[in-house]
């Protein structure tokens, strides 16, 4: 089976890193718990004006439900652009991008 993605990119504007790394504790546990997957890492920007968060499972829409309660509840990701990627990066597969509001 293909692994799905979830990505998160959205604004950071801090140079502070503890708020995000409170939420990638909290989106770690929630995933590992639920078993839909694995949390893998971030990229931020150096100036940490915004960042990006990479997880994967086997359904991006499992994932996506599990993550999702958890970032409305952060007032930072607000406008946050969520991919729900069906397949691997190589493979074309299909993306549905929302937004955290």
């Amino acid at each position: 089976m293909a692994e799905h993605a979830v990505i998160i990119a959205f604004r950071y504007e801090s140079t502070s890193l503890d708020r995000l790394f409170e939420l990638e504790d909290f989106l770690q546990k929630a995933i590992s718990g639920s078993g839909v997957g694995k949390y893998d890492g971030n990229e931020i920007a150096a100036d940490g004006s915004a960042a990006t968060l990479y997880m994967y499972g086997p359904d991006a829409d499992r994932l996506f439900e599990v993550v999702v309660p958890i970032l409305r509840a952060r007032s930072f990701m607000k406008g946050a652009r969520v991919k729900r990627r069906y397949g691997s990066a190589k493979s074309g597969a299909n993306e549905i991008t929302s937004t955290i509001d």
